[in-house]
C-alpha cells in the first residue's frame, strides 16, 4: 500500500530520524579555517555555510548536536535528491509545494510501500490501550478559596489553618453553600461555590489532579493550588467510559498507518544512507532491505 500522506523533509528536524552512530559526541570533520564541517555526499559538497544556514532550524542543548542535526538533515535532503534524479523521477507539485517538497513526496510515495493493517491488529491495539479509549470523568463539585499569596509561605500556612478550621465547621454541620458565600474568594461564591461540572483540562493542574480522584463528600483536606487552599465538596461523579470500538477503528487505523509509514520513511533513508560515500558526517546506514 502507498501511503497517500507523506511528511516533508524540507525541515530538517523531521529529516532527523536517521540515528547517528555517536548522538552524544557528533563525529564532524572541521577543515583547519573553519568551525564548521565540509560534508560531502557521493562527491557532491554540502558547504560550511549550506548548514550554517541549515542551524536555525535545529534548536539542541548543544552547539555540536546543532551542527550535527543540521549537516544529517542537509545530508539525507542530498540523498532523495540523487535518488529521484537517479530513476527519473516524474515530479507533479501540489499547491502551496516548493519543488524540493514535491521531489521527497513523489519519490517516498513511490519509493516507499506499506502493508494494509488488519482489524485484528486494530483490535488489539484497541484492546491493550483501554485508558486511550476511555472518556475522561466528570465531576460536579463546589469549593470554597482561601486565597492565598504563592510566593509567601508564612501567609500560606495561616490560610491553609483557616481552610482546615472551615472544614471542621463543615463536618459539624455548617451550611457548604452559606460558608462559600461568605468565606470565598473565588467569583463563585456568587453561585454558592458551585464549580459546575468539570473533565480534564478546564482547570489548573495542580487542582484537577486531586478532584477528579476526590470520591464523593465534603474532602477531608483542602487541596492546594497556585491561588491558595481550595476547600472541596464533591457533589456527584460520573466515571469515565470505554468507547465502542467501531467508534474509534477509524482513528486506530491512521494512528497505526502513520507509525509504519513513520517507520518506513526511516528504514528507507538508512537504506540510502548505506548505499552512499558521505564524507564528513557519520551517520548509521542499512545494508539490508526494508523490514515491513
Amino acid at each position: 500500500m502507498t501511503h497517500s500522506s507523506t511528511p516533508l523533509f524540507t525541515d530538517a528536524a523531521h529529516a532527523a530520524s536517521v540515528t547517528p552512530t555517536d548522538a552524544a559526541s557528533p563525529l564532524l570533520i572541521a577543515t583547519s579555517n573553519q568551525d564548521l564541517p565540509i560534508v560531502r555526499v557521493n562527491g557532491i559538497e554540502i558547504s560550511s555555510t549550506a548548514i550554517a544556514q541549515e542551524m536555525q532550524y535545529h534548536p539542541a542543548d548543544s552547539q555540536r548536536e546543532v551542527v550535527f542535526l543540521a549537516a544529517q538533515a542537509l545530508v539525507l535532503q542530498e540523498l532523495l535528491k540523487q535518488r529521484a534524479a537517479e530513476i527519473n523521477l516524474e515530479v507533479t507539485a501540489k499547491d502551496a509545494e516548493t519543488l524540493e517538497e514535491a521531489t521527497t513526496r513523489c519519490l517516498l510515495e513511490q519509493e516507499i510501500s506499506t502493508p494494509e493493517i488488519g482489524d485484528t491488529e486494530l483490535e488489539t491495539f484497541y484492546t491493550r490501550n483501554p485508558r486511550s479509549f476511555t472518556t475522561p470523568p466528570l465531576v460536579s463539585a463546589k469549593h470554597i478559596l482561601i486565597a492565598a499569596d504563592p510566593e509567601d509561605d508564612l501567609e500560606r500556612s495561616t490560610q491553609r489553618e483557616v481552610a482546615l478550621n472551615i472544614i471542621q465547621q463543615l463536618q459539624d454541620g455548617a451550611d457548604f453553600s452559606a460558608m462559600a458565600m461568605t468565606h470565598s474568594s473565588c467569583p463563585s461564591k456568587e453561585q454558592q461555590g458551585s464549580l459546575g461540572q468539570l473533565s480534564k483540562g478546564q482547570t489548573v493542574p495542580e487542582f484537577e489532579r486531586q478532584l477528579l480522584r476526590l470520591p464523593l463528600g465534603l474532602a477531608e483536606q483542602p487541596i492546594e493550588s497556585r491561588y491558595g487552599y481550595h476547600i472541596v465538596l464533591v457533589e456527584q461523579r460520573v466515571e469515565g467510559e470505554l468507547v465502542p470500538f467501531h467508534m474509534v477503528k477509524e482513528r486506530i487505523a491512521a494512528q497505526l498507518s502513520q507509525r509504519v509509514w513513520q517507520k518506513s520513511v526511516t528504514q528507507y533513508l538508512q537504506m540510502l544512507v548505506g548505499g552512499a560515500t558521505i564524507e564528513g558526517i557519520t551517520l548509521q546506514g542499512a545494508a539490508s532491505p526494508l523490514v515491513q
